[in-house]
């Protein structure tokens, strides 16, 4: 089958706004198997996406289209999307029941247009959204043709095509394709290549393939097989053999997030945690606090001591330490976090202290130079880190840099 991927949205046209979308859908249809016939981007104007639509018809089997599912007139994509199948919009009620409950507290809201975003084409299959207020849906045409009509959010399209879209898509393959991504941290995309070449290199099926996200080192193992069960048999000899050469810089799998995979575990053994940033300005606290399985159960205080002042009045870093060797460095760090045991009572203390630039850095102490400590039961031990960048790649680089060492000393404690 031919596949067609269609932004929908003027905001794309001019820039305003990075289409990430067309290329996770791209590399998902390969995936599956499906022909790449184009990728269009088309503004908020009816008459050329309708024209843009009648063309992507005639080529391919599936159209999916992402953005233009709002409440407001120039949110168009399923109206024009019907109209080009000849199918009217009719009420969905369980998604109005949804939007109705979603904006219960507010009035102005639905008499504003939210209500649109519970009306369909005739015989559409609704996709429920639970990540935003638009659902999509898969809109059944002539000669076996669809068109996918998908949110533009990346945080709520992608779910919705893994849980939805996807499985509906499966039923036209003579074969399954399954996946399996192991996230790394703390090792380059080269290295981890480089690590692994010969599996990259040799690889026919399952096939192993790199790629690079927000700090991170990811590898993706795909298998093609008559079933899901041969698929996953396929993948596990290799993910074993990739584990043996990183298996150490290997945090999660899947959709694994770092502070999932650290906040599961602080919460399954119970182990209070306090923080106090200076550099990364709250970074640490803020994406543990992404964590939603009871990171409140753990996380006993959050300090962002920025300013030597609040170094010496909350954490009791001594005021000589301060003036013989500065706010950056190992002194410095070491009784941060031990001053943050000493206050708290937690369990695990970390700290950060550093230069982020863009100015501020000596011969001695450049831009760009983090101290992490970390301390379990009072018994500290601190990292040196040197980070390039901006000022903002620096804090994030140093914020990645101590979960990870945070994950890792987690690791050795489950192993007691």
């Amino acid at each position: 089958m031919n596949a067609e991927i269609m932004a929908v949205g003027t905001e794309l046209l001019l820039g305003d706004i990075v289409n990430t979308n067309a290329q996770y859908l791209a590399k998902e249809l390969a995936l599956l198997g499906m022909g790449i016939y184009r990728q269009t981007t088309v503004g908020d104007n009816e008459e050329r996406l309708k024209k843009a639509l009648l063309e992507a018809l005639k080529e391919s089997e599936i159209i999916i289209t992402t953005g233009g599912l709002g409440p407001t007139p120039d949110d168009i994509t399923k109206e024009v999307s019907g109209m080009v199948l000849g199918k009217e919009l009719v009420l969905h009620e369980p998604s109005y029941e949804v939007i109705l409950s979603y904006f219960k507290h507010n009035d102005r809201a639905m008499a504003n247009g939210n209500q649109k975003q519970a009306m369909f084409p005739e015989g559409s299959i609704v996709l429920d959204n639970p990540n935003g207020t638009a659902p999509g849906c898969i809109i059944p045409g002539e000669n076996n043709r669809f068109i996918i009509n998908l949110p533009g959010p990346p945080k709520e399209m992608i779910p919705m095509f893994e849980n939805k879209v996807k499985p509906f898509l499966m039923q036209f393959m003579d074969h399954t394709i399954i996946s399996k991504t192991l996230r790394c941290i703390g090792l380059g995309e080269w290295d981890m290549a480089t690590r692994v070449k010969d599996l990259l290199d040799e690889s026919n099926n399952p096939t192993v393939a790199p790629y690079a996200k927000d700090g991170e080192a990811i590898l993706r193992i795909t298998a093609k097989a008559p079933t899901e069960e041969e698929a996953r048999a396929m993948i596990a000899p290799m993910e074993e053999e990739i584990r043996s050469r990183i298996g150490e810089y290997i945090y999660g799998v899947d959709e694994d997030t770092l502070q999932d995979v650290i906040g599961r575990e602080l919460v399954a053994h119970d182990r209070s945690i306090a923080i106090a940033e200076s550099v990364t300005g709250g970074m640490i606290a803020s994406r543990l606090l992404g964590y939603e399985g009871g990171m409140s159960k753990v996380l006993a205080e959050t300090f962002v001591t920025y300013s030597n002042e609040s170094k010496v009045k909350y954490l009791g870093v001594k005021e000589e330490t301060l003036k013989e060797h500065g706010a950056v460095s190992e002194e410095t760090c070491r009784e941060m976090a031990e001053g943050l045991h000493e206050k708290t009572g937690a369990e695990i203390c970390l700290v950060t202290t550093g230069i982020a630039g863009p100015t501020g850095g000596t011969e001695e102490k450049p831009v760009g130079l983090v101290y992490i400590g970390l301390g379990v039961r009072g018994q500290v031990e601190v990292h040196k880190r040197y980070f390039t960048g901006g000022r903002e790649k620096i804090r994030v680089r140093a914020t990645i840099a101590s979960l990870d060492i945070l994950r890792r000393k987690l690791n050795e404690l489950a192993k007691g």
